[in-house]
């Protein structure tokens, strides 16, 4: 089996992919990033010589470049990542997340299409479901919750999930989706919340917490995200969505707390600022059709598995050092340069 991991030196998609070579030792990845601001190459020195990883640097929009890729490789399986995520980006340029979000799902369907892949993977957000009041803590996303989008980047995960079921409608092709409540974990990228919290808290910097931190998230562990992933395509049924939701809720005022509570910091730190535009209240995801169908339940409780967070970032400084200062973008250059590519 050869898979294809669009967005695997992001954060998610590089975790899936450590998780794949782990655990299917007989499946073998092919990594496709652009390597824009949030992908990393550094993030996968580790597997970069492993006999069954690949890396190949090139953008899902591309059309040309995909077709040639599905060509030489013959895909079985096409699990995509590949996302501009970052929902104050989009606030600010809202055009470049049609173009990788929605343009670039429509190629990589087309090209599925082209070479009979046997499964495409949509790894869409609870984003697209909007969000829920904060004085209903019953109220829960579910597969049947309407798509009812809050921003920019939200409005283009949903357009590219109806663009992969309409290909499953339309066309025949087998096809999933997984809506994620918000990962954390390894190699999250230093702009996110909590490694943004970790890495300002570790330089006595001011943390900047949004109105008065009252909106709620439902954390999951990437590697629990990544292990449901692997459920579904091993055992979910065609043309299905799936939700993966922690049962992790925390304000993010929670989150911050606990994170300076983990580092022994003074709350006095906090600082609030202006809330985002259209900041969703409350996200919260019912994962009963995963658990009751696949037997997916996640394993990590947010307090074990912001521990391990916090201790992976404090054990592995010179990774994101490096992104925070910039140098991670030469990553590739210094990588490929030493292979004579």
């Amino acid at each position: 089996m050869k898979y294809l991991v669009t967005g695997g030196a992001g954060f998610i998609g590089s975790n899936y992919v450590f998780y794949v070579l782990k655990h299917r030792p007989e499946i073998e990845v092919v990594c496709l990033d652009a390597l824009t601001y949030a992908g990393n190459l550094s993030t996968l020195k580790d597997v970069m010589d492993h006999p069954q990883f690949k890396f190949v640097k090139g953008d899902i929009a591309d059309r040309d470049f995909i077709d040639q890729l599905f060509s030489e490789e013959q895909f079985d399986v096409v699990v995509n990542f590949a996302a501009e995520s970052h929902v104050d980006r989009s606030i600010e340029n809202p055009g470049i997340f049609l173009q990788t979000n929605v343009l670039g799902t429509q190629t990589l369907l087309d090209a599925s299409r082209k070479y009979n892949v046997k499964r495409y993977h949509q790894v869409s957000t609870d984003e697209v479901y909007g969000d829920l009041p904060l004085d209903q803590p019953e109220l829960f996303f579910t597969e049947e919750t309407p798509i009812h989008t809050s921003s920019p980047y939200s409005a283009s995960k949903a357009g590219s999930d109806l663009l992969v079921q309409a290909y499953n409608r339309t066309f025949g092709l087998p096809v999933t989706i997984s809506r994620c409540s918000n990962n954390y974990g390894p190699y999250h990228f230093p702009e996110k919340l909590i490694p943004l919290m970790i890495s300002r808290a570790l330089a006595d910097e001011k943390l900047p917490v949004y109105g008065k931190g009252e909106n709620v998230r439902d954390w999951l562990y990437v590697e629990d995200h990544c292990k449901a992933i692997q459920m579904i395509l091993e055992h979910g049924r065609v043309g299905e969505v799936y939700n993966i939701g922690g049962h992790n809720e925390r304000t993010n005022l929670e989150v911050v707390k606990t994170i300076l509570h983990e580092l022994n910091k003074t709350e006095d730190l906090i600082t609030y600022v202006t809330d985002r535009k259209g900041h969703d209240l409350r996200y919260a995801i019912d994962p009963t059709k995963i658990t009751t169908e696949l037997g997916w339940t996640p394993e990590t409780t947010f307090d074990e598995g912001i521990k391990k967070t916090i201790k992976w970032y404090l054990e592995n400084k010179p990774w994101w050092e490096e992104i925070l200062s910039g140098e991670y973008q030469n990553y590739y250059e210094t990588m490929y340069g030493q292979r004579g590519e």
